[in-house]
């Protein structure tokens, strides 16, 4: 798969800096073609990735880093000739390592405040893999460009 480097973005830990965060996503992906909804969806789901980097590795401390790097990906389906392009955004920051019995989130039927941001950004995204690297943690996610052809459905079905 190749990978073309869109954006790197540097940030302390300052819930006022998520806003720039939500606008320079939602002009890539415009830029990208990404549909509405999947934009809609990709920028909630690095907003909410955010968040929980914010309250819970670095527990609500300000002033630490935040890596966030956007790709562009265009993956060659080699003899089939099927092209899969779409966005990589990884994350990364050096707080405290997600606990891994709670990255498999809670169940729906669990009604309760808070909890599902997991549940959505999986949802929403094709990918969403996490890691720790270098001292570091990774939340890697990527959303592949559906064409607009496949996008909607003919009107009947």
């Amino acid at each position: 798969m190749a990978s073309e480097l869109l954006l790197k973005l540097h940030l302390q830990s300052n819930p006022e800096a998520l806003c720039l965060v939500r606008a320079t996503l939602e002009r890539a992906t415009e830029l990208l073609h990404f549909q509405a909804p999947d934009s809609r969806a990709i920028v909630r789901s690095v907003d909410e990735a955010l968040a929980n980097v914010l309250r819970h590795a670095y527990q609500s401390q300000g002033n630490l880093p935040i890596e966030i790097t956007c790709s562009k990906l265009l993956e060659n389906g080699g003899a089939s000739g099927s092209c899969k392009a779409g966005i990589e955004i990884l994350l990364e920051d050096s707080g405290v390592p997600p606990n891994p019995d709670e990255l498999k989130g809670r169940s729906l039927e669990d009604i309760r405040p808070g909890g599902l941001g997991l549940h959505f950004m999986k949802q929403s995204m094709d990918l969403v893999e996490f890691g720790r690297k270098n001292g570091k943690n990774q939340l890697r996610m990527i959303k592949y460009l559906v064409p607009a052809a496949f996008a909607t459905k003919p009107e009947g079905e």
